[in-house]
């Protein structure tokens, strides 16, 4: 396979559609084979995370006061260094944790194990005069370009069309040139529409994704479809992304109406919409689950953006390797994973999408141990949450993303009363606490991992929440809007930069 960029696109371009749908068919019918014999069974939960960052400039080399935590690209040796891993953006880095059984050692491992490397990274980082930031969305754009530009800025090479600000992931770049690619990539939100060449806009993203992987695989469609439930309330205490950089929203928009009428995790819009533009229906929240098998089929019958070729080696998974490369691109915000290196490593856990980056490691650790501690508890204690019917829990999930926790998001709590509010936490809150307890914390440290998550409850406070207030404060000093938009996101990096590692968001007001 070619070295350039464009004719390894266009290799993959060169696949067999028919075939690769067939091979996922076959695939599929080999991982539900497993999943019969028992294979992806495992004796205890096991948790994992993945953490994304962008990178800014740290502002002791910008040429003006304009360019101080601008956006910055990541040079490639750089990730190597850090090792972390590419992302969509050339601003974006990627940390995966080793995953450990949920327990308090392996808790302590996961946030250890964040921390170390994310201190190592920072290091690199500031050799280069950049910083990596824990964040929703970014804001300022690279010092010179509008971020307009840095989304839409495209080349064709050869007919093949490349994004220049994205990674050279030929998966990535392969998305905007398939026979099925809509002509252009349609972000849109409240005052906000933005069209692009290829998928670059979802780039303006960044999330955590905690995972839980279930001890027997049989059981997973009941931990899936609690998970689906508890989706909207966690995603209601993350949201971080109200604003979007300056110069994407409409011209004629004023600040009033982005104030009025923009949502708290605008992170949600950005990705349904850039990658479910044309006849694609890739990301959504996805229906309840009623086997192990339907969960295998649902990859199977997703469309497929890129079908691309795959070399299968000696691992275990590769016997199911053309439908690993499906699911790449099959996009839910609760989503099923079946892989494993070995037979005996085989696992079947849920990927939990729904959260934004956060202030500081500790709160991003808070809603990992959280979710683990639903996972264990909820499913376990026939939780009357259950019952709450799916359509409810969509609507709590985008009532969510519009409005965080100050929506009217509906729950059943332990007894089967309908409530909200800190009702809602109160009951949530206690029931992670109590499954942190099940899988061998004391309860002291069940209430470590928790206290962010109830420190927002308490406060009433979320990141978005932040934001706004920050902005409006700016705002009454007489600023325009652009300006109080990039006071606030300076403040966020340097109270971040205070934080990170050793505080928490409640540390900052």
């Amino acid at each position: 396979m070619s070295d350039d960029l464009a004719e390894r696109v266009e290799d993959v371009l060169a696949v067999d559609a028919a075939e690769f749908e067939a091979q996922a068919n076959a695939d599929a019918e080999v991982l539900k084979h497993e999943l019969r014999e028992g294979t992806f069974d495992n004796h205890q939960s096991i948790v994992g995370l993945e953490y994304e960052f962008y990178a800014v400039s740290d502002g002791r080399w910008s040429a003006s006061e304009d360019d101080v935590h601008a956006l910055m690209r990541v040079p490639r040796r750089l990730l190597g260094l850090m090792g972390f891993e590419k992302e969509l953006g050339l601003h974006n880095a990627e940390m995966t944790t080793s995953p450990q059984p949920l327990n308090a050692h392996g808790l302590r491992a996961q946030e250890s194990e964040v921390r170390a490397r994310l201190d190592a990274a920072l290091d690199c980082a500031a050799a280069e005069g950049m910083r990596l930031v824990s964040d929703g969305m970014w804001s300022i754009p690279p010092a010179g370009e509008s971020a307009s530009e840095y989304l839409t800025d495209s080349v064709t090479d050869g007919g093949v069309r490349l994004a220049t600000n994205m990674s050279n992931s030929v998966r990535y770049h392969a998305m905007a040139n398939g026979p099925t690619a809509p002509s252009s990539f349609t972000l849109e939100a409240p005052h906000v529409s933005l069209e692009a060449d290829t998928v670059m806009p979802e780039a303006l993203i960044t999330s955590i994704q905690p995972h839980y992987q279930v001890p027997h695989a049989v059981d997973l469609p009941h931990f899936f479809n609690y998970a689906l439930r508890i989706a909207g309330p966690l995603l209601a205490l993350g949201v971080n992304s109200p604003f979007f950089p300056a110069d994407l929203y409409d011209d004629d928009v004023t600040t009033a109406e982005i104030l009025d009428d923009g949502w708290d995790e605008h992170r949600i819009a950005v990705f349904e919409s850039v990658l479910n533009s044309g006849d694609h229906e890739k990301v959504m929240f996805p229906r309840d689950l009623d086997t192990v098998e339907d969960a295998v089929d649902r990859v199977v019958s997703d469309s497929t953006m890129v079908p691309m070729s795959v070399e299968r080696g000696d691992r275990f998974d590769d016997a199911f390797a053309t439908l690993r490369r499906k699911h790449g691109t099959y996009w839910r915000w609760v989503r099923p994973v079946f892989d494993g290196a070995s037979r005996s490593s085989a696992n079947a856990r849920i990927e939990f999408r729904p959260i934004a980056g956060q202030p500081t490691v500790r709160d991003s650790v808070a809603f990992q141990a959280a979710f683990a501690g639903l996972m264990e508890r909820l499913p376990r204690q026939d939780h009357p949450a259950i019952a709450i019917d799916w359509q409810t829990a969509e609507e709590n999930f985008y009532t969510a993303m519009r409005e965080g926790p100050h929506g009217d998001i509906y729950w059943l709590d332990a007894d089967g009363n309908e409530v909200s509010g800190a009702e809602l936490y109160e009951d949530l809150l206690v029931h992670a606490r109590d499954g942190l307890r099940l899988a061998g914390c004391s309860k002291e440290e069940a209430n470590y991992y928790l206290e962010p998550l109830r420190k927002r409850v308490e406060t009433g406070v979320t990141p978005a929440d932040w934001k706004r207030a920050r902005v409006s404060d700016v705002l009454d000093d007489g600023a325009d809007f652009e300006t109080a938009l990039r006071t606030m996101q300076r403040e966020y990096v340097e109270h971040q930069s205070e934080t990170l590692l050793e505080g928490e968001f409640a540390d900052w007001f």
